[in-house]
């Protein structure tokens, strides 16, 4: 899953970049409100957490252009305010969910987690589920038929994001762009090696291939 964090707090930056990457999420980061504005409407992000006190344009002025132009990208608004009046602004603004500095970051990577299943209708799932997989995203391993198997980092993520989109078929391409972040140089045939390698691991029914098309999670019943 790919991810804006828009925050011009270095140190604060710097913490959560290593933070969600370390949960398999590809991170761009941007400090200065302009920038947000345009490349969140030209990247394809999974989910947006964005500052409210930027430099160049506010972040309420940022996420209100977003949803102007249609842009319904998963928003976790940051904001030092803590007064309620500010809270009812930004939800007002289209923002999907608050969360007050400071926070724990273990709060932030579940919200990011609910909000991703949430947009994905998957929003009553504790755990994602799927194909007769269970996904531990904390442990970054996968139960099937009772068994764990364990996942490489990158196993890890493109298993999540197909966990994510049962039953749709996801080009190399759309894959790559969701899978990477913007500084990563992004090759198809790494990701067929990480797919063969799901395949080992949990059987081939789990991945079928559409031939000229991209890859289908969920062929099996679960």
């Amino acid at each position: 899953m790919r991810l804006l964090l828009v925050e011009d707090n270095v140190p604060l930056a710097d913490e959560l970049m290593a933070g969600l990457t370390g949960q398999g999420y590809a991170v761009d980061w941007l400090a200065d409100g302009r920038d947000a504005a345009c490349q969140g409407l030209t990247e394809p992000y999974d989910l947006v957490i964005l500052d409210l006190g930027l430099p160049g344009l506010p972040g309420l002025d940022v996420l209100a252009q977003w949803r102007a132009a249609s842009l319904t990208t998963p928003v976790l608004v940051l904001t030092a305010r803590s007064a309620w009046a500010e809270r009812i602004e930004g939800l007002k603004a289209g923002a999907d969910d608050y969360l007050s500095k400071p926070f724990h970051p273990e709060e932030l990577h579940l919200r990011v987690q609910s909000l991703l299943r949430r947009a994905k209708g998957l929003a009553n799932q504790p755990q994602l589920h799927a194909a007769g997989l269970l996904l531990d995203e904390s442990r970054q391993c996968v139960t099937q038929q009772g068994e764990e198997v364990s996942l490489t980092a990158a196993e890890f993520r493109l298993l999540r994001y197909f966990m994510l989109h049962p039953g749709q078929v996801l080009s190399k391409g759309h894959l790559a762009e969701h899978l990477y972040d913007g500084e990563t140089e992004r090759d198809s045939n790494v990701l067929e090696v990480h797919v063969n390698h799901l395949r080992r691991k949990l059987g081939r029914s789990v991945l079928e291939t559409r031939r000229g098309q991209g890859y289908v999670f969920g062929v099996v019943g679960g």
